[in-house]
């Protein structure tokens, strides 16, 4: 599979502790992320990571494209919704092409949870098979 990691600031901690605790499931898959969580998780994890440009730069639109073009299985966003995001327009576009092209999407440390433990046990079902 192929999954996306994105968290905003307050959330970057909360990502790197779920793929800690996932880490020998997410390293059978092939991982995407903003730059900054990239970097953050990998260096914390170990994981291969392929980095695309900050989210306010570009990143978050980087793995839109991705989505759009039905390269993605699985995008776990950890979103900040207390935090005003200078690039909240990128942010709710790629949301949005998660819910219209059925792209399975955690926003949360407990929906992320979830989608991890289903992968795990092998009762993940991505869109392709629906």
């Amino acid at each position: 599979m192929k999954i996306a990691i994105i968290a905003h600031n307050e959330k970057k901690p909360d990502m790197i502790s779920l793929c800690v605790r996932h880490k020998d499931e997410l390293e059978k898959h092939e991982l995407f992320a903003t730059g900054t969580t990239g970097r953050l998780v990998s260096n914390a994890t170990g994981l291969k990571i392929k980095c695309m440009k900050s989210g306010p730069l570009g990143g978050d639109q980087q793995i839109g494209s991705m989505i759009a073009e039905s390269e993605l299985d699985l995008v776990i966003f950890l979103r900040d919704p207390l935090t005003a995001q200078p690039h909240e327009p990128d942010v709710n576009a790629l949301l949005r092409l998660c819910d219209v092209t059925c792209t399975p999407l955690a926003t949360n440390i407990t929906s992320g949870e979830i989608m991890l433990k289903a992968l795990e046990a092998g009762v993940f079902i991505t869109k392709k098979e629906n």
